[in-house]
């Protein structure tokens, strides 16, 4: 239970890292993310003796590994605007939304059977987008690249037999030699930020390698210990911090339909877990 709430409050206090590593845009901040996990995760696996399960992988397990390193970096770009750009709220939304999606991705692409109030919970939810995206004025894009890059990631992670180690190893190295390039480009063009804001700006790029790893190790390890209906209750630590970082931290302002919306969300959430616990009370 302790790994798993240090992974989930640890993401909820990404909306106050990111901000850090401006004037880094965001580009330059997924390229040094996802160099300097790779850096870090080697090192893990190759002390922990799990580098033969990336020899060991088929090109078809490397394939599938490439699609999902490139989905969630669509998400940890998208997350990186969000919260630079001062929608971490929006963020929040995403990721309360995200277990919903997860549901309806199982249900259309693992066959996998929804509960009447698992359905019900998924109406609301999708009710609450179509106000915000119509009544609002403003589309909640952000929230919505998030909840379902992330869906799809672990819709992905399900087809790949690896520790998670040795996986987000896989996925950071699928990606750096064009994270690396990328890098080398903009240092050649005199556009990187890395060495030119002191090196404490230097040393905080490096440290996205650890930050980006340790809560994802974490979350492995209490994965395989907590039972997975506690996980999918747990898991609204990440936004529940990320929205009152929003509002009581960086003051973001919410127009009155976007509070209406994030009611309805949080309504459909408590269907959601109520799902949850009365189904695992018969069996329990």
């Amino acid at each position: 239970m302790a790994y798993a709430v240090l992974a989930y409050v640890f993401w909820g206090f990404f909306a106050a890292f990111f901000p850090l590593l401006n004037p880094a845009s965001p580009l330059e901040i997924l390229a040094h993310r996802i160099v300097w996990t790779a850096v870090f995760m080697v090192a893990v696996i190759w002390y922990s003796g799990t580098l033969r399960q990336l020899r060991a992988a088929s090109r078809r397990t490397w394939l599938i590994i490439a699609v999902a390193a490139t989905v969630i970096a669509i998400n940890w770009l998208t997350y990186v605007i969000a919260v630079n750009s001062g929608h971490v709220a929006e963020a929040a939304l995403g990721y309360f939304i995200n277990p919903l999606v997860n549901v309806l991705l199982g249900m259309v692409f693992l066959g996998e059977r929804l509960r009447a109030l698992q359905k019900l919970s998924v109406g609301i939810a999708a009710a609450a987008v179509l106000l915000l995206t119509f009544a609002g004025g403003e589309p909640p894009i952000l929230g919505l690249i998030l909840a379902f890059s992330f869906g799809f990631y672990g819709l992905i992670k399900k087809r790949v037999n690896m520790s998670v180690s040795a996986s987000l190893t896989a996925e950071t190295l699928a990606l750096f030699p064009a994270a690396a390039a990328f890098l080398a480009y903009l240092e050649f063009t005199a556009t990187s930020s890395f060495l030119q804001h002191g090196w404490g700006h230097t040393l905080l790029l490096v440290s996205t390698g650890v930050v980006t790893a340790i809560p994802l190790l974490c979350f492995g390890m209490g994965a395989k210990l907590v039972p997975l209906s506690t996980l999918g209750m747990l898991q609204y630590m990440t936004p529940t911090v990320q929205m009152l970082w929003a509002v009581f931290i960086v003051h973001e302002h919410l127009t009155p339909m976007r509070w209406v919306g994030f009611v309805i969300i949080w309504v459909s959430v408590s269907v959601y877990l109520l799902d949850l616990a009365l189904h695992r009370a018969p069996r329990r």
